[in-house]
């Protein structure tokens, strides 16, 4: 966490005053690299992630990140409590080559040692193991390496360009914008319940994508590795490509972008080897600016997994309000179906499916702002909601969760330099 903190303070210090630098360099059919979420999926123009961005030669370089130092409380018999830090930083490299543009990127995270290998509590959340038990209630920790990869993009003709994206750790053409990218939930530090569901797939250890785009639409098709990061969370996993995705993507205008994709994974759940799973998902995100230096975002995320016969569903909708300099205000509301092997429900039939839905609302005061960077506190509570079958497991129908936290990320500059 350390050397995340050192990383965002060098880039606010060393920033130059350069108005519209983040928008210089372009694809080759001019698509701004704003534009870009995480792997290779699009994000609303008018909401672009808050970065910074140097020019070394013929290399722009960017620095996108978050800190959080956090206290979570999660109550009733299956909560816990852990004082901890969520954080990653992302460092990406572009340049013009060969009439085309290449870039190179990597995004690593210190979660493993700050959070542990257990993750962090979280009620009815579920996915990945821990010594060799699924982890239930607690959301797991991204590995150290979250994305190493490297991509190209090359006008083919007159409005269509073509991409190639390659990466031993990296994120397939299947979900939407992972939750930590998406301007709609990039200051609140918890997954959805559906992670598993929707964009679970964004750290996979092999991926090679090939896409088709033009200036408002892209279709692309991947093959990775279809398997759950394991539990040593330092190294690279067994790198391998046995599973398959394709996604379409439209940018309507500035404001508006949607996304769908299927996948079939084979073997993602280490405890169920023989288990293939086939995923659906789409999304649509939306933003807006407000004022000079706030911005408004929202998205609709829907993701479905088939295995073993069954079909389960997710959905979140979600928003953030950056008000001004100084108040940010955000909101999930997430609906999930988990069945009884998901929620370590042991008493029913594996196969027993729950609906479970989770709502929160967060605030966020900007404390500290330095020519780069910002520095707040927040709080966020959620109300769960679980059936009355399990109401003994959780104490109650309606557990609750809080968080108080610490966040220190990039500024956004005013939409004058950014646009």
């Amino acid at each position: 966490m350390l050397h995340l903190l050192a990383m965002l303070a060098m880039a606010a210090q060393h920033q130059p005053d350069m108005p519209g630098m983040a928008l210089q360099m372009t694809d080759p059919l001019g698509i701004s690299m704003e534009r870009m979420g995480s792997g290779t999926t699009w994000i609303p123009d008018a909401v672009p992630l808050p970065s910074r961005h140097v020019m070394a030669g013929s290399w722009m370089l960017m620095l996108h990140g978050f800190v959080f130092v956090q206290y979570d409380k999660q109550g009733g018999p299956r909560g816990d409590e852990q004082f901890g830090s969520l954080n990653w930083a992302m460092l990406m490299a572009s340049r013009d080559l060969g009439g085309g543009r290449f870039q190179a990127r990597t995004m690593l995270s210190l979660d493993p040692a700050t959070v542990s290998n257990r993750g962090y509590p979280l009620l009815l959340q579920s996915g990945e193991t821990y010594n060799g038990q699924p982890l239930v209630d607690r959301q797991h920790p991204h590995d150290f390496w979250m994305e190493l990869a490297v991509m190209y993009e090359r006008r083919l003709a007159p409005g269509i360009g073509i991409a190639a994206y390659v990466a031993p750790a990296g994120e397939p053409a299947l979900g939407p914008v992972a939750f930590m990218h998406r301007p709609s939930a990039m200051d609140n530090p918890i997954a959805p319940l559906g992670h598993h569901w929707q964009d679970a797939t964004h750290i996979s250890f092999g991926v090679i994508t090939a896409g088709i785009f033009g200036h408002h639409w892209k279709l692309e098709g991947s093959v990775f590795n279809g398997r759950e990061p394991d539990e040593e969370r330092w190294g690279f996993d067994r790198i391998r490509l046995d599973s398959y995705s394709g996604r379409f993507s439209a940018h309507l205008d500035s404001n508006w972008t949607l996304a769908v994709g299927h996948g079939y994974l084979k073997s993602p759940e280490a405890l169920s080897p023989g288990e293939a799973t086939h995923r659906t998902t789409a999304s649509i995100l939306h933003g807006r600016r407000i004022g000079t230096e706030g911005q408004l975002a929202a998205a609709l995320v829907w993701g479905a997994n088939r295995h073993g016969g069954q079909t389960t569903h997710s959905a979140l909708a979600e928003a953030e309000a950056v008000l001004d300099h100084g108040n940010t205000i955000y909101g999930r509301i997430d609906f999930a179906q988990k069945s009884a092997e998901d929620l370590a429900q042991g008493s029913f039939p594996a196969d027993t499916t729950f609906r479970i839905a989770a709502f929160s609302l967060g605030f966020i005061r900007e404390l500290i702002r330095s020519r780069g960077a910002t520095f707040g506190v927040g709080i966020q509570g959620t109300l769960n909601v679980v059936p009355a079958a399990l109401d003994g497991a959780y104490g109650s129908r309606t557990p609750i969760g809080a968080i108080v936290f610490l966040r220190v990320r990039p500024l956004h500059g005013p939409h004058g330099m950014q646009h």
